[in-house]
């Protein structure tokens, strides 16, 4: 099931399926899904202040995360919250354990970026039955297992398969749609990473001149990016092109490239998603084609879902930020948007 997937499913019976038999299962369907969602409406958001808020990062081994952690200090104060934050180091299990954690402290608020879809669904519903809003930042859960508007208020971050088809789409028009491409993508089962590979992969599937010949996880950072396009780069001599689901792994390709005796932007081009600094400086010196920005300031945004959630606003279950995109026609000017 697609991450941003918000259609509710519905049992439907034809109208000539009148026999006693469907009547029973439709029945017991219904009431099972009644049982297991007994209690749909969410938690109240105490009206008070401070608020104490939980903010359960997955790591801080790169600069979005970085600029993301920051964006939640800033705007502690102004917003009322009393923060308590925790850094999971990369682990889906220690991330768990840490949110665990703020549940039997009695946060008022939880606020995270779920680092994988799966392992981080359960706890949100243990949030939920401890009387715990939460809103998910910048990475979504399995909606089969907690769906959005119903066990947690929203999921605040952007469109992750849109931004791989405009990866896709520059790389079509850079290469005049012929290029053997490896892919790096991004963490494992996070939402992210599933979603810009869809994304991308879609548009490259539409190109019969364009190839993806390798596609391997470098977990999002910087080493293990050059680490697997070191590999791939000897498995695949062939390549013209790279696409990276975000800047650090593109940085590490760039440093891998280099040292392979080749030329990132000429002999490879590269597209990548985030919008860092280091990835606005590459574009700058001709390394790095172009860069969709995916916004890590959802302090701000995250403040303002909360406050409008207390007051009984209903709230969207998707709050979609709206992502710029870089390349050299507009790299210089928008520099101070790096972070």
């Amino acid at each position: 099931m697609a991450s941003h997937n918000r259609q509710l499913s519905r049992l439907r019976v034809h109208p000539l399926a009148g026999s006693f038999q469907v009547l029973t299962l439709a029945l017991t369907l219904g009431l099972g899904a009644a049982a297991a969602h007994a209690d749909d409406a969410l938690p109240k958001l105490p009206n008070k202040t401070p608020l104490k808020v939980g903010f359960a990062q997955t790591e801080s081994n790169n600069p979005w995360r970085l600029a993301e952690t920051k964006s939640f200090k800033d705007v502690a104060a102004k917003c009322g919250w009393q923060l308590v934050m925790t850094d999971a180091n990369s682990s889906n299990s220690k991330q768990v354990s840490d949110i665990q954690s703020m549940i039997a402290q009695h946060v008022d608020l939880l606020v995270f970026p779920p680092r994988e879809e799966k392992p981080l669904a359960p706890v949100v519903l243990q949030a939920k039955k401890a009387g715990i809003p939460v809103i998910l930042v910048d990475r979504d859960v399995d909606q089969s297992v907690a769906k959005a508007g119903r066990d947690y208020i929203t999921f605040i971050g952007s469109d992750f398969i849109d931004q791989g088809h405009r990866a896709a789409d520059w790389l079509v028009k850079a290469t005049s749609g012929k290029a053997k491409i490896i892919e790096l993508e991004g963490t494992t089962g996070a939402s992210a990473a599933n979603d810009r590979k869809k994304g991308f992969d879609e548009v490259i599937a539409k190109n019969p001149g364009m190839q993806i010949i390798a596609s391997q996880s470098g977990d999002f950072a910087r080493d293990k990016g050059r680490q697997v396009m070191e590999t791939l780069l000897q498995a695949h001599p062939d390549v013209t092109a790279v696409y990276a689901h975000n800047d650090e792994m593109a940085l590490g390709a760039i440093a891998a490239i280099k040292a392979a005796g080749k030329q990132p932007g000429k002999d490879i081009q590269i597209v990548t998603i985030d919008g860092t600094k280091g990835g606005m400086d590459a574009i700058a010196a001709g390394e790095l084609g172009a860069s969709v920005q995916s916004s890590p300031f959802f302090g701000a945004l995250a403040c303002d879902v909360a406050q409008r959630y207390a007051k009984g606003e209903k709230i969207p279950t998707w709050v979609k930020v709206s992502d710029r995109f870089y390349d050299k026609s507009n790299v210089q000017q928008s520099m101070q948007y790096g972070y």
